[in-house]
């Protein structure tokens, strides 16, 4: 890894493409070079059955320089730094401050390419590029370039850092606070490069980037764990919580937003909790938000059913103004008052006939006692 420093002074680390890989680049294209010299050879050659000497001794050069300073340079330029061979190992040429490079910086490197491999056999381009930190050769430093490893994709299937079953009681309690992220990149590189490295390097690295993560976590890890499974847990355990945490921060902004939706963010280490999908009280207010799919209103409440009265005695009257239903109402008697309209007596009373009769033939008064003379000697029977 090299720090590259772009033109706006942001540092990024990039990846310096190794002697083997750009050694096999190099390779492949000479080896396409020697094919385009031999056929641009073979047909200037033809030319010498209808032209004189001086016709195919300019040709011939022409050839060879299109050929040996041309093919790098314009692969390079139009394809933003990459021959056929780079293509094939996945390196790219780029400027010092990792922009794409210019036809002059391709011209300056196909110059000195011809000098360092076709003239000099490679031996300057190798000797500088072991004293450069950057691998540069000559074409390399006069130009102002780099050649650096494009980024390739990932086979992986899964996380590198997996939680060890044996660790995850500790994990659960660790206080992590005090990682830093240049740490904790630094044991992911580890992990991610574990099976590259040799047997003895692998583990004093391991055993150093695990001592210094111990030193800044608690409580401390169970004895005899390999510095391997101890970097996994961290991170896993970190990473966990940095889920959970992003989970808890995008609930938070969805309930503020009023987003329908939404669920409560699970705590490390349990299931998610489906959370309620609220209704908009826009919706219900009637501010003009049109209500969700299916929703119908709150329910209407019992309505009253017409049916038969109950029997007397009802209370005494006035009775509300108001349409009451018909009857046939119950017998009385009934108190005094105005009653609603149905099927009641004359009078709100029952009819007769009365006792201790007969009584003369009159219109009877208001009291239901008939005029004097009254039988029985002047009383009326039954007053």
């Amino acid at each position: 890894m090299a720090e590259l420093v772009t033109g706006e002074a942001v540092a990024l680390d990039i990846r310096v493409a190794r002697l083997a890989s750009r050694g096999c680049a190099l390779l492949l294209d000479l080896l396409f070079q020697l094919i385009l010299l031999n056929l641009a050879v073979y047909v200037t050659g033809l030319t010498a059955l209808v032209a004189d000497d001086a016709w195919t001794v300019g040709l011939s050069l022409v050839s060879v320089v299109a050929v040996l300073v041309g093919y790098p340079c314009a692969f390079e330029t139009l394809s933003r730094g990459r021959t056929l061979g780079k293509m094939a190992l996945r390196i790219r040429v780029v400027a010092d401050d990792g922009g794409p490079i210019r036809f002059r910086q391709a011209l300056v490197r196909a110059l000195a390419g011809f000098i360092e491999f076709w003239t000099l056999y490679g031996a300057p381009a190798l000797i500088t590029s072991f004293c450069n930190r950057r691998g540069k050769r000559l074409g390399d430093l006069f130009a102002g370039t780099i050649v650096i490893q494009e980024r390739i994709p990932s086979g992986r299937l899964g996380p590198v850092a997996v939680m060890p079953p044996q660790l995850a009681w500790w994990a659960r309690s660790l206080e992590i606070s005090m990682l830093s992220d240049e740490l904790a990149m630094t044991a992911r590189q580890y992990l991610s490069r574990f099976w590259e490295l040799l047997p003895e390097v692998r583990d004093s690295l391991g055993q150093r980037i695990a001592a210094q993560v111990v030193d800044v976590i608690s409580p401390p890890p169970p004895p005899g764990v390999r510095p391997e499974i101890l970097l996994s847990a961290v991170l896993a355990e970190r990473r966990q919580r940095e889920e959970w945490r992003l989970a808890q921060r995008r609930a938070r902004r969805l309930r503020r937003t009023g987003q329908a939706g939404w669920a409560q963010a699970p705590a490390p280490g349990t299931a998610p909790v489906p959370g309620p999908v609220p209704v908009p009280a826009m919706a219900m207010a009637g501010t003009g938000q049109p209500p969700p799919p299916g929703w119908q209103g709150p329910p209407a409440g019992p309505q009253p059913q017409p049916g038969p009265h109950p029997a007397g005695p009802y209370p005494t009257g006035p009775y509300p103004t108001g349409s009451y239903p018909a009857g046939p109402y119950p017998a009385g008697p009934y108190p005094t008052g105005a009653y609603p309209t149905g099927g009641h007596p004359a009078g709100g009373r029952p009819a007769g006939p009365y006792p201790g009769g007969p009584y003369p033939p009159a219109p009877y008064p208001v009291q239901g006692v008939p005029p004097a003379p009254y039988p029985n000697g002047g009383v009326h029977p039954g007053r």
